[in-house]
């Protein structure tokens, strides 16, 4: 097996489709909403990059500590010789479980990206030259199959993205999860922990406002890839906590009233002033809740682990 292969299980035009379809469904619904994938191509990206390190945000750098403290445990509990990671993006946390769990081992990263499968991989090979990475483009949320690789095999979903997921799609992506995991494999998780509304709010609100332009990001992709013409300058950004669901909730707020064509829809979108457009919500989670909605897709949580100030959480589950 050669060092680096990638295989895609997406249509070559998926994107495209699914980007129309979901900004059509989005527009014509009351309340309007987009889903948060679409924040990030190339430029929102490099937004979310620069809003990890602002101090607002914690999540990526309360993660980090449980990796660093955590990853040999990890290792040693799941003797994982596959490493699979949902999402993965440029895979810079993974290392400290690539490290941790040593060679031979073979890395599945996921991700709908291939450009962003192929600079990840290239990096770790550079580092890891035992290490073969199998990429797969793929969207992890629909019928995502696994090439066959060695076991155990550990996935991995990080970051605390299965927040941005309402609580009918994480009981089916979990239950998906599931049904890839043969005896002996485990799922490792991380989540962001419910906490005071100050903190929770500023991470996503942050006083220099990149937050802000990577909301309004999602205008910019939908004119670009759509023809639509959305000025970001017409919305502002709006970060709340909602006590009753236990999450944050991110909206584009019309400054007036306004009119959006988008040609590739044949659609024209009215916009009052003060009208409001939910574009992520952000999940906040307890321990006894998590384990619950594990159980309920029929995995065993047998490790938890928090960052020193309890913000955020990494917990290992097996299949029961």
């Amino acid at each position: 097996m050669s060092p680096f292969t990638l295989t895609r299980t997406l249509p070559a035009d998926a994107t495209a489709a699914a980007l129309r379809s979901d900004v059509a469904y989005g527009l014509n619904r009351s309340p309007k909403q987009l889903p948060p994938k679409w924040f990030y191509d190339a430029h929102g990206s490099e937004l979310f990059e620069e809003i990890t390190r602002l101090s607002e945000y914690y999540p990526t750098r309360a993660e980090r500590e449980i990796l660093t403290a955590r990853a040999a445990e990890i290792a040693r509990a799941t003797g994982a010789r596959t490493l699979v990671e949902l999402g993965s993006g440029s895979s810079e946390k993974t290392r400290l479980l690539i490290d941790a769990l040593g060679t031979p081992l073979t890395y599945v990263p996921v991700d709908v990206s291939e450009s962003a499968l192929r600079g990840a991989g290239e990096a770790l090979l550079a580092d890891h030259q035992e290490l073969s990475v199998h990429a797969l483009v793929a969207d992890f949320q629909h019928g995502l199959a696994l090439p066959q690789t060695p076991g155990p095999r550990l996935v991995a979903f990080l970051g605390g993205t299965i927040g941005n997921l309402l609580p009918d799609e994480r009981a089916r992506f979990l239950g998906s999860v599931r049904a890839l995991l043969s005896r002996g494999d485990a799922l490792l998780l991380g989540t962001d922990l419910v906490k005071d509304e100050a903190t929770l709010v500023a991470a996503y609100d942050d006083a220099q406002g990149v937050t802000a332009a990577f909301n309004k990001n999602v205008l910019s992709v939908i004119d670009r890839e759509l023809g639509a013409d959305f000025d970001p300058a017409d919305f502002e950004h709006v970060a709340l906590w909602d006590r009753e669901h236990e999450w944050i909730e991110m909206r584009l707020r019309a400054r007036g009233n306004v009119t959006v064509k988008v040609p590739a829809l044949d659609l024209t979108v009215d916009f009052s002033r003060g009208e409001e457009m939910r574009t992520e919500i952000s999940a906040k989670f307890r321990e006894e809740g998590v384990r619950a909605e594990l159980a309920a897709a029929g995995l065993a949580l047998q490790h938890w682990w928090t960052d020193s100030e309890s913000r955020f959480a990494l917990s290992l589950a097996f299949p029961a």
